[in-house]
């Protein structure tokens, strides 16, 4: 729904504008440099697992085009620019029991890029894990087993070791609820399986790591802000008045919310979950001292969101709704056979996601009472729209335009309520690998054709260029 112009249209002094990608999303050259398989190499490569069959093994071509990628990117204006790292890249010997030789060749590609950013005055933003596992990891068990979470801590000091003197921010990981649940229980991302209790596990690694990783910057790059991205969902009931519907809102925001909330702010994981989950596992992967690891202090949380989810207890009776946002797999949901996930009326965007952004800001004030004193930023927003160019050679994107400047007044909405935010990275720089949606969906502010490379800037990005240039929100 259309977003009121907020009683300002100014950001704080000092907001700063970026964009964001992910490594296997833009990078292709997936066998260059001494780089080995990602789990998301096998699953791309795996028939009937993505669209079409597409990979990304070639996606935007990003490692040989990064620098007339970080010309755009100052052409726009952008002040920061958020782009995660490849571990398949740095550690491509890597095993449960040993991170194994670091690949020179891997490191210098990011120190490259790093350093073409700051020539461009580009403030470089460095997520260590945006879902490319190592497929030799994932062969001895993946998140299921913590020895993934060691091991993704050294790999951790190396790239903080190699690009901390540049990087001021550091993302331990980026939404690690995809990874957990959609890639071990609904199937639908790497590595692929839909073992409920193996999700659960991938979950409580997933924090550990993150735990293992703060440290690990603090250490090697102690100049540098430490930060994790979490897509935190914006649940609500479908009938407020309903006892059954308020209790689906607090058992899925205990899965996808405070299961990661709970041990990284406070130490502890929420009782009302591993009750509501006790059936599925027991919990005994975590040990003694693993919340205390998880609890690190943090310097600033990335928000990602993009679209409302409601939800009710489901009768048993006629087909179950499962409007999720996430697929056709089997369930994410672990434990929640008795929630239905409702169909809402309203516009959407190309991937089906409807379009409601009250959810940034109420998300927003909610990690500002959550975490006070912690630096907030929106670390991914945007839409998937039906983009071709036209016979002018322009995108004319204006739904995106559009859903940009009503996400944005609502970042402007929870500033306003006392939300300390930080900066804002629009998803995504380029029209890319949409994982298992193959090439099907762009994201992009910028246009590209697959076949030739060529980019081409939406009328999206030229609007973003504006807001960032003015640090206010401009006319739709």
């Amino acid at each position: 729904m259309p977003q009121d112009t907020p009683r300002t249209t100014r950001f704080p002094d000092g907001f700063l504008w970026g964009s964001a990608t992910a490594s296997y999303q833009i990078e292709g050259a997936v066998d260059e440099d001494g780089r080995t398989p990602s789990v998301w190499d096998t699953f791309s490569h795996t028939p009937g697992k993505t669209l079409d069959g597409d990979t990304g093994d070639v996606a935007d071509d990003h490692y040989h085009r990064f620098r007339e990628d970080v010309a755009l990117m100052k052409e726009l204006g952008l002040q920061t620019y958020r782009f995660s790292v490849a571990w398949p890249r740095i550690t491509p010997q890597v095993t449960a029991d040993a991170l194994g030789p670091v690949e020179q060749r891997g490191l210098d590609f990011y120190s490259a890029l790093v350093d073409e950013l700051v020539a461009a005055g580009i403030t470089p933003a460095v997520t260590l894990y945006h879902w490319d596992l190592p497929q030799a990891l994932e062969d001895e068990g993946g998140w299921t087993d913590r020895r993934t979470a060691e091991r993704f801590g050294e790999y951790a000091a190396v790239v903080a070791g190699a690009l901390g003197d540049r990087v001021r921010t550091f993302i331990t990981l980026n939404e690690p609820w995809c990874a957990a649940y959609l890639g071990y229980a609904a199937g639908v991302h790497a590595p692929g399986r839909t073992e409920p209790a193996a999700a659960l596990a991938a979950v409580h690694h997933l924090n550990l790591g993150h735990g293992l990783a703060a440290r690990a910057v603090r250490e090697h790059a102690p100049g540098a802000e430490v930060a994790v991205t979490l897509n935190l969902g914006w649940f609500r009931p479908d009938d407020e008045s309903s006892e059954g519907d308020r209790d689906a809102v607090r058992r899925v925001d205990g899965l996808q919310n405070r299961v990661f909330l709970g041990p990284m702010l406070r130490g502890e994981y929420p009782a009302d979950v591993l009750e509501d989950t006790a059936a599925v596992t027991d919990w005994s992967f975590v040990r003694d001292g693993d919340v205390e690891t998880i609890r690190q202090p943090l310097d600033a949380l990335g928000l990602n969101y993009y679209s409302p989810t409601v939800v009710r207890r489901w009768s048993g009776e006629g087909a179950k709704e499962t409007a999720d946002g996430h697929g056709d797999g089997a369930s994410p949901w672990v434990a929640c056979d008795d929630v239905e996930f409702v169909e809402l009326p309203g516009p959407r965007t190309e991937m089906g996601w409807s379009i409601d952004p009250r959810g940034m800001s109420e998300l927003l004030l909610r990690l500002a009472a959550e975490a006070p004193g912690v630096d907030l930023y929106v670390t991914e927003n945007g839409m998937a729209a039906p983009d071709v160019v036209g016979d002018d050679g322009v995108v004319h994107d204006d739904d995106r335009v559009a859903y940009l400047h009503d996400h944005l007044a609502a970042v402007l909405d929870a500033v306003e309520g006392g939300a300390p935010v930080k900066g804002y990275f629009v998803w995504s720089l380029l029209d890319n690998f949409e994982w298992a949606y193959g090439y099907s969906k762009r994201f992009g502010v910028v246009h590209v054709d697959y076949a030739t490379q060529v980019r081409t800037p939406k009328d999206s990005a030229r609007w973003y260029s504006r807001a960032a240039a003015e640090n206010a929100l401009p006319a739709r």
